[in-house]
């Protein structure tokens, strides 16, 4: 775990792959999260949230196969703050995925409704049950072969924060997310150890108005498939 940007209000960290931001009341796992972490780091948390006790100074979450930048609040006021900024979609996201295939569309925005697959908790863009607006930008930013596959390197923006908008979004495409069971089938589980998406930046006015920019450089399971 590496800590991007700190603050009296804040901190930023770069979340490894294969991590999970905090556990739950459900959960039985002996393998330390991000809010473990934090916690023996800035104790002050641990009354911080939403749900203090499963989730302390979590303002939001990524996968735990998803790396990158990660938001901990270290206060409840900032907490509420930042929280204000992704209800309000005034935090700019960007982040990259390499996936299966070749969009027809260099650039493009994906703009169509994520609900639920009934009797699943997985998402989908074929589905009315709790069906919510999702917005997706996307840029893409090289293309390769190898062995008679196609695969991509794309730039992603997320409008708005439903579950998995981003690998689903991607798989509507038919350029699934490599290393993605869940959206892109077994065979494409087998094309990395995790799903190749990583969260590269986020931008937002703090609240003195001061505009920040953070960045998580790609990690180096990115640089090494972007190597071809």
């Amino acid at each position: 775990m590496q800590i991007l940007f700190q603050s009296s209000d804040f901190i930023a960290i770069n979340k490894p792959a294969g991590v999970l931001v905090h556990g739950a009341s459900y959960m039985q796992t002996t393998q330390p999260t991000v809010v473990d972490w934090v916690l023996k780091k800035f104790p002050q948390i641990q009354v911080v949230g939403d749900d203090p006790t499963h989730r302390p100074g979590v303002v939001h979450r990524l996968d735990k196969d998803t790396s990158g930048v990660l938001l901990i609040a270290l206060t409840q006021k900032y907490f509420e703050y930042v929280k204000s900024l992704f209800q309000k979609h005034e935090i700019k996201k960007i982040y990259y995925a390499i996936c299966a295939g070749i969009p027809k569309q260099k650039r493009g925005v994906i703009d169509i409704a994520i609900g639920i697959k009934s009797g699943t908790t997985k998402r989908t863009v074929f589905s009315n049950k709790m069906a919510k607006p999702a917005i997706t930008e996307y840029e893409v930013e090289k293309t390769w072969t190898v062995a008679g596959e196609t695969y991509s390197f794309i730039r992603v923006s997320p409008k708005t924060g439903r579950t998995h908008q981003i690998r689903v979004h991607l798989n509507y495409l038919g350029c699934p997310v490599i290393g993605d069971e869940l959206y892109g089938g077994k065979r494409n589980a087998q094309r990395a150890s995790r799903h190749m998406l990583h969260c590269f930046s986020m931008e937002f006015n703090e609240s003195g108005g001061k505009r920040i920019y953070i960045e998580a450089p790609l990690p180096d399971d990115f640089k090494s498939m972007l190597s071809v």
